[in-house]
């Protein structure tokens, strides 16, 4: 049976999207091999993506708005069939490896923490894709996705809050310029959990509603998350329990390891009373390398996700310095700089300055916009 030549070339449009699939075998290899092994999904995720952006370069192309969901049926599929696939092969590798004789503690730690270095980069980053889809199939496979890491309570913070706030004070996960990855991930972890509630909190609140409604996604959140560490026991005691909360912890790093570059050091401008400006494509920071986009459906077309949040992955526009702030390396790059503070500043504070002087000129004064806890007048 001969396919229609159409649908071959959206089936080969959308085939080096699926190239996270390659990650999955991987993890087995790992886990049965174990040695030296043990150190290839952090390595192939970081390294070699690393390595692909230099060397099929960078994608400035924008795919046509006018495209229709059907045409998407291949980009969708993607994410629709990732979280049963990262379902099976997390509990089935915690069944594996937690009384695998032939692997050690270690060996055993640093399986799962490669194996929580996909579930952050691909799992995470795919439920961001399906939270902020209108499909309820998709929202479910989000939550799904989340409570595998135990951190269900990002849907909450980042439609409710993160996008609403980007870029201000009032936003917990925009990094503020100078501060280091290792004071935002604390206070991140903090103040992200704290604002989600309160944000499902006010919604129930303008129902008439008190917080513990059934209502609440937090129920919803807490019974999925309770859910999966009792497989996780059940399958592996309380080894099983470890290693699961090991790539949990892993992923959540990955996530605001993310988070942290996306919007470093930019802010929307202050009109008073409370008010911001609109969101623009240069309040967050923009990276067309091709390989690490691929890897992470175009998480890296971060401008036009907050300028357009409602655009799937494959239709998300590129922009040039005229309109968005750019990265120098992919994400892969950049969250490794992110970890170290001095690299970090020295890359990424002039950039920060250029563009304040690029689009803000007239404000002079920035320390109101850097305080994280101590936001402008609402």
């Amino acid at each position: 049976m001969t396919l229609p030549p159409e649908t071959v070339a959206k089936f080969q449009s959308a085939l080096p999207f699926w190239i996270s699939f390659l990650l999955i075998p991987l993890a087995w290899v790992t886990a049965i091999h174990g040695g030296w092994t043990v150190i290839l999904l952090p390595l192939v995720t970081w390294y070699m993506f690393s390595i692909l952006d230099l060397a099929v370069g960078v994608n400035t192309d924008n795919a046509d708005l006018e495209t229709t969901e059907d045409d998407l049926r291949w980009y969708r599929a993607l994410t629709t069939v990732w979280p049963p696939v990262q379902f099976v092969t997390l509990f089935s590798l915690i069944w594996y490896v937690a009384p695998a004789t032939h692997l050690n503690t270690f060996e055993k730690l640093a399986i799962f923490f490669g194996v929580g270095v996909i579930n952050g980069t691909v799992g995470i980053n795919y439920s961001h894709e399906l939270m902020h889809q209108k499909n309820k199939v998709e929202r479910w496979l989000a939550d799904a996705l989340l409570a595998m890491v135990l951190y269900s309570h990002f849907r909450s913070e980042h439609l409710l809050v993160h996008h609403r706030y980007v870029a201000t004070p009032r936003d917990p996960v925009t990094a503020r310029m100078g501060e280091s990855f290792y004071r935002f991930y604390p206070r991140v972890l903090r103040q992200s959990l704290a604002s989600a509630w309160a944000a499902e909190k006010a919604m129930l609140a303008r129902k008439n509603l008190p917080a513990t409604d059934r209502s609440n996604p937090f129920w919803k959140y807490a019974m999925l998350q309770s859910a999966f560490l009792l497989l996780a026991f059940a399958l592996g005691g309380w080894v099983g329990v470890g290693l699961f909360a090991m790539q949990a912890g892993t992923a959540i790093w990955q996530l605001e390891l993310v988070n942290y570059i996306e919007h470093y050091g930019l802010t929307r401008k202050h009109l008073g009373g409370g008010k911001y400006e609109h969101v623009q494509p240069r309040h967050s920071w923009n990276a067309a390398q091709r390989a690490s986009n691929w890897l992470l459906i175009n998480l890296q077309r971060h401008s036009d996700h907050h300028y357009k949040p409602d655009r799937r992955f494959p239709m998300l526009q590129n922009y040039t310095e005229a309109d968005a702030p750019q990265l120098p390396y992919g994400y892969p790059v950049m969250t490794i700089a992110a970890m170290i503070p001095r690299v970090w500043r020295r890359v990424m504070n002039p950039r920060v300055k250029q563009w304040r002087d690029m689009y803000y000129p007239e404000i002079t004064d920035w320390r109101p916009y850097n305080k994280a806890s101590n936001p402008l007048p609402r």
